[in-house]
């Protein structure tokens, strides 16, 4: 029989905590003993606006269960919100074991269309803000405890896929990926593990919303940023997608293509199939394993 994981004397941020997939995350680890810092600007899903009752909301009903949790109406979108959203969870408690940057907005418009003011909202709230802004201080909190910590990043179908009408969205999804790969390298000494999953659920940003057990609910995606956020995880740098009750791992691989010190244009798109066949692939853990991967190839 499976062991419970418990967050007992943990303490998790989430942000985007107050409705949709943040609010499921928030109430599963509160669950299993976690105290939450239950992040959520409150403002709709373009970005405009704010109200305090999303994340009040979801404070009420951990404390309803008997659980810790305090809210946090800060935005992600600058500098002193992320720290402020860190500094709730060490002024309350004194430590933070895990981070779910989970805080996003939507403003789909075709590249041929594109706003720069529109986009650059999208990218501020998604990349600068759950990867620099929230990230970069919580990253700094677990290097300074001493023990180590989580991170979860979420990235997305249309970043690591493509969507229409997503460019900068997808753009700063895949971005989080870049930065989460950086991360695992720069702390793995320390302890801190990094990953980034795409969830797939009906959420108010979707369009969608359904109740947490629905085939599509949030809550079927609750259970992997909760195993992804647990110190017993041994996964670092790596890529999850999840949804509907299904869970896997997204892979970044290179092929083992075709060699040829004399190449040209012509000969090169002569042999396309050889370049691209995926029958034989690496899949290498930072750049510098790819010169290792040429050398072996090459000789």
């Amino acid at each position: 029989m499976v062991d419970r994981l418990r967050f007992d004397d943990e303490v998790v941020v989430v942000t985007g905590a107050g409705s949709g997939l943040g609010r499921a995350y928030a109430l599963e680890l509160a669950a299993r003993g976690a105290k939450l810092v239950v992040n959520d600007l409150g403002g709709s899903t373009d970005g405009q606006g704010s109200d305090a009752s999303a994340a009040a909301r979801v404070v009420a009903e951990i404390e309803a269960q008997g659980g810790e949790a305090v809210a946090s109406f800060d935005s992600v979108a600058t500098p002193a919100g992320g720290k402020a959203i860190v500094a709730a969870a060490l002024d309350k408690w004194g430590r933070l074991d895990a981070l779910i940057s989970n805080a996003g907005i939507l403003r789909d418009r075709s590249y041929a269309k594109l706003d720069f003011d529109e986009a650059r909202s999208v990218i501020d709230v998604h990349l600068w803000g759950g990867g620099f802004f929230v990230a970069q201080p919580a990253f700094n909190a677990m290097k300074e405890g001493g023990r180590g910590g989580r991170i979860l990043l979420t990235t997305s179908a249309s970043g690591l896929l493509g969507n229409f009408g997503q460019a900068s969205y997808g753009a700063a999804k895949m971005g989080l990926v870049g930065l989460m790969r950086t991360l695992r390298i720069e702390g793995e000494k320390a302890g801190i593990k990094v990953n980034a999953l795409a969830p797939i659920a009906g959420t108010r940003l979707t369009g969608a919303p359904v109740d947490d057990d629905a085939p599509k609910g949030p809550g079927k995606v609750a259970p992997i940023a909760v195993a992804l956020a647990h110190a017993q995880c041994p996964t670092n740098g790596e890529i999850y997608m999840a949804g509907a009750g299904w869970y896997s791992r997204v892979m970044i691989g290179v092929t083992e293509g075709w060699v040829s010190p004399d190449a040209t244009a012509e000969t090169i798109l002569a042999n396309w199939d050889k370049v691209s066949d995926a029958s034989t692939y690496s899949e290498p853990r930072s750049a510098g394993d790819i010169s290792t991967i040429m050398r072996n190839i090459t000789g």
